[in-house]
C-alpha cells in the first residue's frame, strides 16, 4: 500500500506488510537511532501478528481487515522544554479524541442507504470515546489505544488498533464492531488513517503550545465533549482486584476519571483501571 494521503501528515511514515507489533518495531528503531526517527514518526501494518492491548491482552485481526498504527511523539514545547510529568497522562485521551473525530467523519460520510428504509428513518450512529482509550460506535468497540514510554523516557509511542473491514465472523469479542459493519461499505485505509493522523497532529500541536495544559489548550473540553463514559454508571476494576461502581461525572485536570461511589456517595479519582459501562 502507498498510503499517499497519510504520508503527508507526519514527519516519517513506514508501512510494513507484516509486523509482530508496530509498537515494538517503532520502539526498537527509535531507541537505536533517535535522529532518524523524529517526532511524529509512524509505523503501520494491516497484518499484525503479536499485537497487544491494555493489561497484557492479545490483539489479533485477520490480515488486511484492521490497521495497527504506532505514532512516536517526542513532546517538547516551542522553547524546547519537556512537558510537566502530570501532562503525560493526557496522551491516551488526546489520541482517543483524535480517533473518535476521525471515525465520526468516516461513519457520517460512509453511510449507505438501506433498501426499504427511508433516509429519515435510517438510524444515526453514536461514536464516542470510552475513558481512557477506547473508541465505541453505538457502544461497540472499533478501536483501542495503548501508550508506552520509550525506555529512556525520551518519547511516547501511541499505538492504536482500528477495525476496518472485519465481518461478523472476524470480530474478536461480542462487544466489537468494524467500520464495514457500521457503514455497510468497505473503508479506504489510507483515507481513514490520514484523518486520524491529521486530528492527532492538530490536537498535539495545540497541547504543546499550551505547555501541556489540558484546560488552556482546550483538550480537556474536547475530550469531555466526546467522552461517552461521562454520565454513565460504570464499574471500574481497580488494581488489587477491587471494584468501584458508581456514576462517572467528570474528567479532572490530570485526565483522571471522577466517579461518585454508589455505596457512600463519595467522589473517587481513578487514574487507571478497566472500565465497563453498566446498563440497567
Amino acid at each position: 500500500m502507498e498510503f499517499s494521503l497519510s504520508r503527508t501528515e507526519v514527519s516519517r511514515f513506514e508501512y510494513r506488510s507484516e509486523a509482530a507489533s508496530t509498537n515494538d518495531v517503532l520502539r526498537e528503531h527509535a531507541t537505536a537511532d533517535a535522529a532518524a526517527w523524529p517526532d511524529l514518526s509512524v509505523v503501520v501494518t494491516d497484518n499484525q501478528t503479536q499485537g497487544r492491548g491494555r493489561l497484557g491482552r492479545v490483539w489479533l485481526a485477520p490480515t488486511g481487515k484492521a490497521l495497527a498504527i504506532s505514532v512516536l511523539i517526542r513532546p517538547r514545547t516551542t522553547t524546547g522544554e519537556t512537558l510537566p510529568q502530570h501532562s503525560l497522562g493526557w496522551f491516551p485521551l488526546l489520541a482517543g479524541a483524535a480517533m473518535t473525530r476521525a471515525v465520526r467523519g468516516v461513519v457520517e460520510a460512509g453511510m449507505q442507504p438501506v433498501a426499504g428504509v427511508k433516509e429519515a428513518e435510517d438510524p444515526r450512529h453514536e461514536v464516542t470515546l470510552k475513558w481512557p482509550n477506547d473508541v465505541l460506535i453505538d457502544g461497540y468497540k472499533v478501536c483501542g489505544i495503548l501508550c508506552e514510554l520509550l525506555p529512556d523516557a525520551s518519547g511516547i509511542i501511541i499505538g492504536a488498533g482500528l477495525n476496518l473491514s472485519l465481518d461478523e465472523h472476524d470480530l474478536p469479542t461480542l462487544t466489537s464492531t468494524s467500520l464495514l459493519l457500521v457503514t455497510r461499505s468497505k473503508p479506504d485505509p489510507d483515507a481513514v488513517l490520514a484523518a486520524y493522523l491529521r486530528e492527532l497532529v492538530t490536537l498535539y500541536r495545540v497541547f504543546l503550545a499550551a505547555h501541556g495544559d489540558a484546560l488552556r489548550s482546550g483538550l480537556h473540553a474536547d475530550v469531555s465533549a466526546l467522552c461517552g463514559t461521562l454520565g454513565s454508571v460504570v464499574r471500574v476494576e481497580l488494581p488489587g482486584d477491587s471494584d468501584l461502581i458508581g456514576t462517572a461525572t467528570a474528567i479532572d485536570s490530570g485526565g483522571r476519571l471522577t466517579v461518585v461511589n454508589q455505596t457512600d456517595g463519595e467522589e473517587r479519582s481513578v487514574a487507571a483501571g478497566d472500565v465497563t459501562h453498566l446498563r440497567y
